[in-house]
């Protein structure tokens, strides 16, 4: 089960996908998120179609593809891509080759950077902790959200081999997602260099488009979790079983569609951040998630949640992946934003 729509998206070469489903079948037989990430960046299987470039769903599909194979992995893939869609967004051409890069722009509570003046225009030095910092132990840079003393947000590139940066161990206790080292991490006259204006990072219309991204991820483990049960289910004649079965194609493929229409939204209007679209994209496949999760330990009991690794990591990690939905408040902002359309666009 995948998102593909032959006629709206230009297809990722032939030659591509065949090195990337050989990568990952490798990946999934041996899992190691950063052994895998640094192979996919080496190998130039990261240099993905840029969002709203015409290819948006071609982008999504690969992610979805790499989170199938693990999740672990694709949360370190797709911030590595969202760091390369923001440098490309926001002007910046300072990315070395084979360079792995995480994005820790998180606000969370008890943790500050500040920025300040730097040796020259555009380079800065950051004091202060970052949290959920995914990756921070094998990554070679990050894009990294610090403010000033005037309270200005700036996105700082930083290199992480350098004294002024230390990582912990500290900050994930989850079992969900512990391969993914989501940790804090500490600067202290840390150097960087300012990437975009102010407040740029979050204003670009691809910060949205980089959220339906990640709604693209969820959607590739929740599919998998789906063709999982099926391969079990199949030739079983047990009613309740397959009836949750059914419930779960029809949640998948109405999350199915709405990626689809948001990756067409971004292709048509890519200076727009298309906010109606992706708030559904991302509603969408958070609900068919969790629909899914229940009902596929429902259908199939406790033996494979205890006896296959693969699945029980899966139905252990994106539980805790889908958590980077704000739940309730995104769908607040969604319901007001809702609210104020002139003509809502239900009309079949």
């Amino acid at each position: 089960m995948d998102i593909r729509d032959k006629e709206v998206t230009p297809p990722i070469p032939t030659s591509y996908e065949q090195r990337l489903t050989s990568l990952l079948g490798e990946a999934q037989a041996a899992p190691d998120p950063n052994r895998w990430l640094q192979r996919l960046v080496t190998e130039g299987l990261d240099r993905l179609p840029l969002p709203g470039g015409g290819a948006t769903l071609a982008r999504w599909r690969t992610l979805a593809e790499v989170a199938a194979c693990d999740l672990g992995l694709v949360k370190l893939f797709e911030a590595h891509e969202d760091a390369l869609a923001i440098h490309a967004e926001l002007g910046s051409t300072e990315i070395p080759p084979h360079s792995r890069w995480g994005v820790w722009c998180a606000q969370a509570p008890g943790h500050d950077l500040m920025v300040s003046t730097g040796t020259s225009a555009d380079r800065v030095s950051l004091d202060g902790s970052k949290a959920w910092c995914s990756g921070a132990a094998t990554l070679t840079h990050a894009l990294v959200s610090a403010r000033t003393a005037d309270n200005r947000s700036w996105l700082v590139a930083v290199e992480l081999d350098q004294p002024g940066i230390t990582v912990t161990d500290r900050g994930w206790a989850a079992v969900g997602m512990q391969s993914a080292a989501s940790v804090d991490v500490l600067f202290s006259h840390a150097e960087g260099r300012l990437v975009g204006a102010p407040g740029g990072y979050v204003e670009r219309p691809g910060f949205l488009h980089g959220a339906a991204g990640v709604a693209a991820c969820w959607y590739g483990a929740t599919a998998r979790i789906v063709d999982f049960t099926r391969a079990a289910l199949a030739g079983r004649a047990d009613p309740h079983r397959l009836a949750h079965l059914g419930a779960m194609d029809v949640a998948l493929c109405q999350a199915r569609a709405m990626l689809i229409d948001a990756a067409k939204a971004i292709d048509a209007s890519p200076t727009d951040g298309c906010a109606l679209e992706v708030a559904r994209a991302r509603l969408a496949v958070e609900s068919a998630a969790e629909e899914i999760l229940v009902r596929a330990s429902r259908a199939l009991g406790a033996a494979p949640l205890c006896r296959d690794a693969g699945f029980a990591r899966l139905m252990a990690d994106l539980p805790v992946f889908i958590r980077q939905s704000h739940a309730e408040r995104d769908q607040a902002a969604h319901g007001q934003r809702v609210a104020t359309l002139e003509e809502p666009q239900w009309t079949l």
